[in-house]
């Protein structure tokens, strides 16, 4: 270890490097703190404590969200943005054609995102605004003006904006992606803190329940880098042909089919979808109409029942994760192009057969992602009742982006010093 940080501080480009996303994400953790004005902050900490939703959004967001400040939606925007081009490539076409046209597409998907992100951007802060507003009875906000609500959503867009131009100055640098190391920042930013909760709160009847916690931590981790790093590597050889006096091919390699293809994706669409019926409902409860301020009270008192919470959070990510894999991961795709470069797997015919036998491999493969990647997702709801230990959270989502954004940084720090020491650079 002490080698390698050596190796990096010696690689001046590569310590400046560093240096250079250290300090954007100092920036970023500064503008964490810059508040919208005329915000009741204190009204605003005291009802996220009581809300899962906000609660999960202002973690993401490194508590920019409980700051209500000017970067309070975080890089959230950008990511459904992402998303939803990437889906689009499958049904349209013209982007479809875009994703195959290597650089040049890549530019202009990227800038179809950016332009996507503005509008998704302008949306979510009127709904967070509408909503906090809705449930604290005009005590976060007051009586806005349209003037002030304009420029309330001018504010947070253009913070929304921000960190996505901080997230491509640290991708061109090469040492991470720059949006998944805002958001790694964001979450670690809590660190601290609930370190100092735990502390003073910790008294000598709770030294078995912490350690508990740290051997439920340190078993989980170990499991997330397996996950992140596991992969199926599939047989493929490479039939030998002439080209012109040349002799080439006859090469034995592999495919990779990663267990985790689809990331933390379908834990973020599972959110998506199990906490916002409850909170739709919570704008009908004061309906004049009996059935529907009743029926919107039992939507409400379902969700939050932890039994069904943890059932249906658990089945739903089981479920994207095989719908975000299928959308990713192309088998005839991949079968037509082995195909076109002489390429079989063996014991397996080309084509039709290569393509059934990949989709069936992943199937099986994608079926350990899913469940583990189910598992992390109830993993903070079964903890507490673990450990009783109500000052420490213990994240299984936050803790499947740290490592996979560790794993990734180290990774392409360690290309740029394996790119150094190769003969002739």
């Amino acid at each position: 270890m002490l080698d390698k940080l050596k190796q990096i501080w010696k690689a001046q480009d590569v310590r400046k490097s560093i240096l250079y996303v250290a300090a954007l994400l100092v920036v970023y953790r500064l503008a964490a703190h810059v508040p919208v004005p005329g915000v009741n902050v204190t009204e605003l900490k005291t009802y996220l404590e009581g809300n899962q939703v906000l609660g999960l959004l202002s973690m993401f967001s490194g508590g920019a969200l409980q700051n209500f400040s000017v970067i309070m939606l975080g890089v959230g925007p950008y990511i459904t943005a992402s998303i939803i081009i990437q889906l689009l490539a499958m049904i349209v076409p013209k982007i479809e054609a875009l994703s195959k046209e290597g650089e040049y597409g890549q530019q202009k998907l990227n800038q179809y995102t950016r332009l996507l992100t503005v509008p998704l951007a302008l949306i979510q802060a009127y709904s967070y605004i509408r909503l906090l507003s809705s449930q604290t009875q005009g005590r976060l906000l007051g009586d806005m003006t349209s003037m002030e609500l304009v420029t309330t959503l001018i504010l947070i867009t253009a913070g929304t904006m921000f960190l996505m131009w901080l997230g491509e100055l640290i991708t061109e640098k090469h040492v991470g992606n720059g949006v998944s190391l805002i958001i790694f920042a964001g979450i670690v930013s809590g660190l601290p803190t609930t370190i100092r909760n735990t502390f003073i709160a910790f008294d000598n009847s709770q030294v078995l329940n912490l350690v508990i916690f740290v051997v439920i931590a340190l078993v989980t981790i170990a499991a997330v880098v397996l996950i992140t790093e596991g992969q199926r590597n599939i047989p493929v050889s490479y039939a030998r042909h002439m080209v012109g006096s040349r002799s080439v091919g006859g090469v034995n390699t592999h495919l990779p089919l990663r267990v985790n293809q689809a990331g933390v994706i379908p834990i973020i669409f599972a959110v998506s979808v199990v906490l916002v019926p409850p909170m739709i409902a919570q704008f009908f409860l004061k309906s004049s109409v009996p059935w529907m301020a009743n029926f919107s009270q039992w939507i409400i008192d379902t969700f939050q029942g932890r039994t069904f919470h943890n059932i249906v959070y658990f089945l739903l990510v089981v479920i994207f994760t095989y719908f975000y894999t299928s959308v990713i991961f192309k088998p005839q795709q991949i079968a037509e192009n082995l195909q076109k470069q002489g390429g079989f797997i063996p014991g397996i015919r080309p084509g039709r057969p290569t393509s059934d036998y990949l989709n069936m491999v992943m199937n099986r493969v994608v079926l350990v992602g899913a469940i583990f990647l189910g598992l992390i997702a109830i993993l903070p709801n079964i903890i507490p009742s673990v450990t009783n230990m109500a000052t420490i959270a213990f994240g299984g989502t936050s803790l499947l982006i740290v490592v996979s954004v560790a794993i990734e940084t180290v990774k392409q720090i360690d290309a740029q010093l394996v790119m150094r020491d190769y003969e002739g650079f």
